[in-house]
């Protein structure tokens, strides 16, 4: 009609998403498409989860849980299958070192990505729940079970780089899991509180991505040349578990890490 007014048309939620997320694809929310006009309260939504993940995270973390799995599933079958009722106390180690490990390595990647408060809080349950309620009773019990079965025999103990560095991880997992309790429970106030928590969660965290391959690197030389391994396992089984495995583990756990995060620097 002519000299009629043109109304301007009324925004969307597809105007709204176009503009929030146009040029910046990282931070874009994810959409829950699941009822008709229910996207945009969605959206907006300041709880809702944006996607964390770089290229070639979920790749590594799949990589990092196969390498961790074969590790453990190899440790496992060479134990079970070498008389374990003959091997004593003993069988408990390999068996409870390994697990430790393996729960420790998804006590790390399960944290790794997280850059949100929701998705921090639910990563760092995880975390504590592996760690706290699995990785360290597992590995105190499985050095408590190799020093009783030397202690036993009348053996000597730590005689060898794979049980003088043992014994150096635990003390050391000791001290972490101090830091990482102390700088995170209760706001933080064994160490003053926030700010100076932060600060101890930065080291905790940077120290425990030194402790982590010190324990691969122990699990290495005892897998790989202790006298138990070598009269159980051939060399090329020996090579696979406890040489490449951990390697790929290592490199797909540091390939996920987030320098900027820490900020050193």
């Amino acid at each position: 009609m002519s000299g009629a007014i043109a109304l301007e048309p009324t925004p969307t939620a597809e105007t709204f998403r176009h503009e929030e997320t146009a040029g910046d694809e990282e931070s874009a929310p994810l959409m829950v498409e699941d009822a008709p006009g229910d996207s945009l309260d969605i959206e907006l939504d300041p709880d809702i989860v944006r996607p964390e993940g770089r290229m070639g995270d979920n790749i590594a973390q799949i990589a990092a849980y196969v390498a961790a799995g074969i590790f453990l599933l190899g440790t496992w079958v060479i134990t079970f299958v070498s008389n374990p009722v003959q091997l004593g106390w003993f069988f408990w180690h390999p068996i409870l070192q390994s697990l430790s490990i393996c729960l420790c390595t998804y006590g790390i990647v399960t944290l790794q990505p997280t850059s949100q408060p929701r998705t921090k809080s639910a990563g760092l349950f995880r975390h504590q729940s592996a760690i706290l309620l699995g990785a360290y009773p597992a590995v105190l019990l499985g050095t408590l079970a190799i020093w009783w079965n030397k202690t036993l025999h009348g053996a000597r103990h730590a005689t060898t780089w794979h049980g003088i560095l043992g014994y150096i991880s635990l003390f050391w997992i000791v001290f972490q899991v101090f830091l990482g309790i102390g700088s995170v429970w209760f706001d933080g106030r064994l160490f003053g509180g926030n700010p100076r928590a932060k600060l101890v969660w930065k080291y905790h965290r940077l120290s425990g991505y030194v402790l982590f391959p010190l324990l691969v690197f122990t699990a290495f030389l005892g897998g790989l040349w202790s006298h138990f391994s070598t009269r159980h396992a051939a060399l090329a089984v020996r090579v696979i578990l406890f040489g490449v495995a951990p390697l790929v583990l290592l490199g797909a756990m540091f390939a996920r890490i987030r320098p900027s995060k820490m900020k050193f620097l």
